[in-house]
């Protein structure tokens, strides 16, 4: 499956004369443990000693190559491999976990190479991002900079987990992709070694693997429901103090990884001993690629939503590798594309310091910035065999369902999802930074599933939306360790909505959806209080959510003064 995205903002000039570019094929590298991983590499036909860019990829590595030869006509050499296990290279493939050795061979391979300065890059996103953060965290000591987008801080929260839940229709869909390059693998490539066989109709084209031997990763990732040491390894947050490498983060507000890409950036601001040199872009994209338009999902968001990556990678790759002096060595540090306006704006930093997080309390049916007195709570009933549809979102992969901003009120009309929202606004609300819900509840199961999704109505009734979340109740105090709830016990509950940037306009109405599924973005909770693995009994329950003086359930935003 290969990894589609349009994202940009900044524009490069390219030099007078471009130069000629020589590309070599199936170029090999040994790894620390024999095996060989192959790569393409474009590098100018020229003398001379040129920094090195590099990704590392399980999508294939021939794709892209014109927009490789443009780079490298710019004075870089351009390396592109397939990973452990994929299209040419040998292995096996399971995601992560040779990514920091192999990472690290490879680019000190590539810093030897006789055209190579010494100075090694690496760009890409989704899994191409976490190939960098990986490979950033072995400190191979040539590694000089990252362009990580759309990519994740860890890999059990955020990317096979939220919250406690599943991300289903991620996993599946993700691993089914990938499958079929591994599918191609296990067939027969030779047939002599079957030509002498009798009788000659037993002939196997294919040993028919299980889900076990094809994506045994898969397996292992429902079995590992917590945050347990499977994950470890692979936890990017236990390492910023490490990775002394320059960072270009860019991140999508309807991106799947778009808590991760954030996190990425402020914990190296924090931490890297390259704190200085790291830089974040978010703007409105999904995990798919944008419209020459600006389109995402519903929503055309205008030519400056689109993002030129190869003009971005070059003045990246110009400041890291080069020391130019240009916007990345004297502009500011964050970069956001504030929604509903649709405009970029800058910013020293992510959350902006000037936030007054505010609270719109849930009423019936209605939010207010007035804390709630004596108010009845309101009741649904979520039965697992009748989930609430995903529409839009933060999505991969596949295509059956759309990723990006998509209309929520064919889903806000259901008896099982509660709809509190503000009287049309007086004046703009700019929302930009981290969003959650506080929320007082109680259920009649002993585990359960609470969803939250946050949208902008227009006048029209088109519910934009904006961002969602989850909170799976038996992990509502640890992803470490689960604890059933009492039925029909009062619990807090923390629902995190990642983040958003939104100018909610004078006349539009801002929205809380309250429910408990979102599918098939989430796996069900079955209300069992089972475990993932092996569960199929399914029972309904009746969800109690509470709004009143004692229990102030309330969406936190980010409010930003203007």
């Amino acid at each position: 499956m290969k990894f589609l995205v349009t994202i940009v903002i900044l524009t490069f000039t390219a030099q007078a004369q471009p130069l000629p570019v020589k590309v070599e094929n199936g170029v090999r590298a040994k790894m620390r443990d024999g095996v060989t991983l192959v790569a393409d590499v474009y590098r100018p036909a020229t003398e001379g000693k040129f920094p090195v860019l590099l990704q590392r990829t399980p999508y294939n590595r021939a794709s892209g190559a014109g927009g490789h030869v443009e780079v490298s006509a710019q004075g870089y050499v351009v390396i592109v491999q397939d990973t452990r296990g994929r299209f040419e290279s040998q292995g096996e493939f399971y995601p992560f976990r040779h990514e920091s050795n192999d990472g690290y061979d490879t680019i000190e391979w590539a810093a030897a190479l006789p055209y190579s300065n010494g100075k090694v890059g690496m760009f890409g996103g989704s899994y191409v991002g976490a190939t960098q953060m990986l490979a950033s965290i072995a400190k191979p000591p040539h590694l000089v900079s990252i362009f990580p987008y759309v990519t994740a801080s860890e890999y059990y929260n955020g990317w096979t987990y939220q919250s406690g839940a599943f991300m289903q229709w991620f996993a599946s869909s993700w691993t089914s992709g990938l499958a079929v390059d591994t599918l191609r693998r296990k067939a027969v490539a030779d047939p002599k070694a079957w030509v002498q066989g009798l009788p000659v109709e037993t002939y196997k084209l294919l040993e028919l693997p299980s889900t076990a031997t094809l994506a045994p990763y898969y397996q292992d990732w429902v079995a590992h429901e917590t945050d347990d040491g499977y994950w470890k390894p692979w936890k990017i947050s236990d390492h910023y103090g490490e990775m002394n490498v320059k960072g270009l983060h860019a991140a999508g507000w309807h991106d799947i990884f778009l808590r991760g890409s954030i996190e990425n950036f402020i914990g190296m601001r924090r931490s890297s001993p390259a704190k200085a040199s790291q830089r974040l872009i978010v703007g409105p994209w999904a995990h798919a690629a944008t419209s020459p338009e600006g389109k995402i999902g519903d929503v055309t968001f205008g030519k400056q939503a689109v993002l030129d990556m190869n003009g971005t990678l070059l003045r990246w790759a110009d400041f890291a590798l080069r020391d130019a002096r240009n916007e990345y060595a004297t502009g500011a540090p964050v970069r956001l594309f504030v929604m509903g306006e649709n405009v970029w704006r800058d910013e020293q930093e992510f959350p902006l310091a000037r936030t007054k997080y505010t609270n719109y309390y849930l009423r019936l049916g209605t939010l207010d910035t007035a804390p709630p007195g004596s108010e009845p709570p309101q009741v649904f009933t979520y039965n697992p065999a009748n989930p609430v549809p995903t529409l839009g979102g933060r999505l991969c992969c596949g295509g059956y369902i759309p990723p990006g901003p998509a209309d929520q009120s064919p889903n806000e009309s259901r008896p099982d999802v509660l709809v509190f929202s503000t009287p049309p606004l007086e004046r703009d609300v700019e929302a930009t930074g981290w969003i959650t819900v506080k929320l007082f509840a109680s259920t009649s199961a002993t585990d359960t599933d609470f969803t939250a999704m946050l949208t902008d109505v227009d006048p029209s009734g088109y519910s934009r939306l904006l961002t969602d979340g989850i909170v799976r109740a038996r992990y509502r105090n640890s992803r470490v360790r689960a604890e059933k709830v009492e039925p029909g016990k009062i619990q807090e509950y923390t629902i995190d909505l990642w983040a958003a940037s939104n100018l909610f306009k004078a006349g539009h109405r801002i929205r809380l959806a309250i429910s408990s599924s979102n599918f098939p973005r989430f796996q069900l909770n079955f209300n069992t209080g089972e475990g993932v693995m092996g569960s199929t009994r399914m029972v309904s329950a009746k969800q109690t959510i509470y709004h009143d003086s004692e229990h102030p359930s309330a969406l936190v935003l980010p409010v930003i003064p203007r």
